[in-house]
């Protein structure tokens, strides 16, 4: 297990998403799994940056895991406000851009990297857990 505390702020995205991309590839991840990785953090990264914390500043906590079942897990944790990346609905990607609704694109993608996505709130922390299977070697 290894894990990275830092502010919440958008000069500590890189240092947060090389820390979990250098687990990624030491687990074996082909670079293009790690670039898709990369994107689906910085996804949630972003969102707590510019949305967690409107009034008052507070830290994102990374922690990588490998569970049982072969599966690197990345739990990311802050203590803004709550926010169930599970609620949200997934967007009509088929409507038109001008037809469509404003966000939600960022945690439809998220999804769609993931092999599972898990959310939820303990003692006044968001812990939102993303789930790639290690690939066999």
């Amino acid at each position: 297990m290894s894990s990275i505390q830092l502010p919440a702020k958008i000069e500590n995205m890189e240092l947060l998403v090389q820390f979990i991309s250098d687990i990624a590839r030491k687990l074996g991840f082909s670079g293009k799994r790690v670039k898709e990785i990369e994107l689906a953090t910085e996804e949630a990264l972003v969102n707590i940056i510019n949305y967690a914390y409107p009034d008052h500043s507070g830290d994102i906590k990374v922690t990588c895991t490998q569970d049982p079942s072969k599966a690197l897990v990345i739990k990311i944790e802050d203590t803004g406000i709550a926010f169930d990346i599970s609620s949200l609905k997934d967007p009509d990607i088929s409507a038109g851009i001008s037809d469509r609704e404003v966000g939600g694109l960022g945690v439809f993608l998220i999804r769609k990297l993931m092999d599972k996505v898990r959310y939820h709130r303990k003692n006044k922390k968001n812990i939102l857990e993303l789930v790639i299977h290690i690939p066999t070697k």
